[in-house]
């Protein structure tokens, strides 16, 4: 499984490369390499949630997950007063995430290697984002994301999360319900959907 983008230490080949895309009016470069989620091209629910996804101007913002920084790297380059949080389990993404946040001169975003929220300890976040590796295992990875998401959100923080509709769409939102009693499907599109919920 260490080839698998969400081992802690991918053992494929090292191939770095660039992936440039145009996001929220702005064009990004990001470095990618193999061994890490989506490293040819931005993905349609990574591209969906960026798009859609609630970016406070204060407070502290946690991308669970980050990959190679896209989440994180948009919202801290929209709102420079927002201190941005990125984790990533696979180191090689976690490198990728550091390098793309200090070739952007991004001060206000950090990146944090590590699993889920293990990283951040007990800290609290205005807001949560990710696009969670559903492939990981629903029950394994992805219940614990959601289920430690309110433990990590302030009063009144919300949780963001992409998915695609017909590879777990269902069993996220019933997940979602179960632990912040309900959510909103904040944008729709290529078979993906962004569900958000509020912690009370």
């Amino acid at each position: 499984m260490s080839g698998h983008y969400y081992s802690p230490e991918p053992d494929s080949k090292l191939e770095r490369g660039i992936v440039s895309a145009y996001l929220r009016g702005r064009r990004y470069r990001f470095v990618t390499a193999t061994g890490v989620f989506s490293h040819k091209r931005i993905d349609n629910g990574t591209r969906l949630l960026v798009e859609s996804m609630d970016v406070p101007a204060e407070g502290s913002f946690l991308d669970l997950g980050c990959g190679y920084g896209v989440l994180g790297v948009v919202a801290a380059t929209l709102e420079p007063g927002l201190r941005v949080t990125m984790t990533e389990v696979n180191q090689r993404a976690a490198a990728l995430a550091a390098e793309n946040v200090a070739r952007m001169r991004l001060g206000n975003a950090e990146v944090l290697t590590g699993d889920l929220y293990e990283p951040v300890g007990d800290r609290r976040f205005s807001t949560v984002v990710s696009n969670p590796p559903i492939s990981a295992g629903m029950r394994r990875v992805v219940e614990p994301l959601v289920a430690g998401a309110v433990g990590h959100l302030e009063e009144g923080g919300l949780l963001q999360l992409v998915v695609q509709s017909n590879k777990g769409g269902r069993t996220l939102a019933r997940m979602v319900d179960e632990h912040f009693g309900g959510h909103t499907v904040a944008s729709k599109g290529s078979g993906y959907r962004v569900l958000v919920a509020r912690r009370p």
